[in-house]
């Protein structure tokens, strides 16, 4: 019988596989921030195990509230940053050089396909977009990833979407995901994981693909996969150009992950995104989904573009490309935080920065803290925001606000309208 993606990734990592249906994996990288790995450290120093299984697997960065916003927050930064200098960890992004992790961790070259991937953080699946798998843990799965480079899993099932069709203009990855949550519902893919497939992902960028695998988690998903190509090989190509003669050479090797012809699925969906049209969320539930034309003319008092979703350069360009010659409406306030120092750095560089700033916008470093309501964008009680962010929880960005997800063509032109609106990019 033949293998999907995660099971070879599985059978190329077991050492063990204690009772039936859970392998021990070993472990490729373990990613750490700032928010949930000082947990983990304090607990293995009280053990006295405070040590590290490889210190050029593990890549750590302070990026949840960046600077620190109150001594709590500095707190979690100085243990992460001890921690780091006492193990030798030599890809630890502190203040000034650190991005929204599952950002700038792909763009320094660190994940690759068929790798197996952790962190204390749910929207780890993001890096599934290379061909890996990537998950999400708990305190104790990372403080034996830390300390021993294995993690215990339970041998996923996975379900299969086939997406057809070609995107209109104006419709992005982000439109895709919200109505592919819609479709499945928040518990739909619970601890399965999600291959994306078809010509429609393949005609996607790597930006594009991390979009959607970002919000597999959304729909309960362990991970999202996408099937790694020439697209992947030509982001990753400098860094692993010494690896092989060729980038044909390198395709050819990584196409030992993709799944076989005959690999069995716990289901197998038929997706045709040539229909599709700007989506947006309403309610406090990423499944609650409506189309942008449904929801046009509610009122917005804040709009974020930026996370670990929509914060990268594509990101940016499309937003810009609705805002230039444009200026935000008085009613409501706009913020956008570039993902990571190189993402800002070309978005100046592009002249990007000058649109967002002419337009009215507020530009922040690099942080994860608008997403999680902690800083840089916390809502007021019975506020709304349009936000390119992957969560619109109750209090998700602030107690008492309101998150309407979308993508940042749909939030720069709600920017400028006031209210939800779909983009001038959107040829219906």
């Amino acid at each position: 019988m033949g293998k999907t993606t995660v099971q070879k990734i599985f059978d190329a990592h077991r050492i063990d596989s204690p009772v039936e249906g859970v392998s021990i994996l070993t472990l490729d990288r373990v990613f750490c921030h700032e928010i949930t790995t000082p947990i983990a450290i304090n607990d293995l120093v009280a053990r006295g195990k405070d040590r590290v299984f490889d210190n050029t697997k593990i890549k750590a960065v302070i990026d949840h509230v960046t600077p620190a916003k109150d001594s709590k927050t500095a707190e979690q930064g100085k243990v992460i940053r001890e921690w780091a200098r006492r193990h030798g960890i030599k890809d630890f992004f502190d203040i000034g050089e650190n991005g929204v992790c599952h950002a700038i961790f792909p763009e320094k070259g660190f994940v690759r396909p068929g790798f197996t991937v952790i962190m204390g953080d749910s929207h780890t699946c993001t890096h599934g977009a290379f061909g890996a798998f990537a998950a999400g843990v708990g305190t104790t799965d990372l403080e034996v990833g830390i300390l021993k480079g294995v993690c215990t899993m339970r041998d996923a099932e996975t379900i299969k979407i086939n997406i057809s069709g070609q995107l209109k203009p104006g419709v992005y990855a982000k439109d895709l995901i919200l109505a592919v949550i819609k479709m499945l519902t928040v518990n739909g893919a619970t601890d399965k994981v999600i291959e994306f497939a078809g010509p429609a992902v393949s005609a996607m960028t790597m930006d594009s693909r991390m979009t959607l695998c970002n919000m597999a988690i959304e729909a309960g998903g362990t991970c999202g996969i996408c099937y790694p190509d020439m697209v992947t090989v030509e982001y990753l190509w400098p860094f692993i150009q010494n690896d092989f003669a060729s980038k044909e050479a390198a395709l050819q090797d990584y196409s030992k992950w993709l799944p076989d012809a005959d690999a069995r699925y716990l289901n197998v969906i038929e997706f045709d995104a040539g229909s599709l049209e700007p989506m947006v969320t309403f309610g406090y539930k990423p499944d609650q989904v409506k189309t942008v034309a449904e929801m046009t003319g509610t009122p917005i008092d804040q709009v974020y573009i930026g996370s670990c979703t929509n914060g990268r350069l594509e990101d940016l360009r499309i937003a810009a490309a609705v805002l230039k010659g444009k200026r935000i409406s008085p009613n409501l306030r706009a913020i956008v935080s570039p993902a990571t120092p190189k993402i800002f750095s070309d978005a100046m560089a592009e002249g990007l920065i000058k649109i967002f700033m002419d337009a009215g916008f507020c530009v922040t470093n690099p942080t994860c803290g608008a997403c999680l309501g902690m800083s840089n964008g916390v809502l007021a009680n019975g506020e709304a925001c349009a936000s390119t962010t992957n969560r619109n929880f109750n209090g998700r960005m602030g107690k008492g606000g309101m998150v309407h997800l979308m993508s940042p063509a749909t939030a720069a032109a709600t920017a400028v309208a006031g209210v939800i609106t779909n983009s001038p990019l959107f040829n219906a």
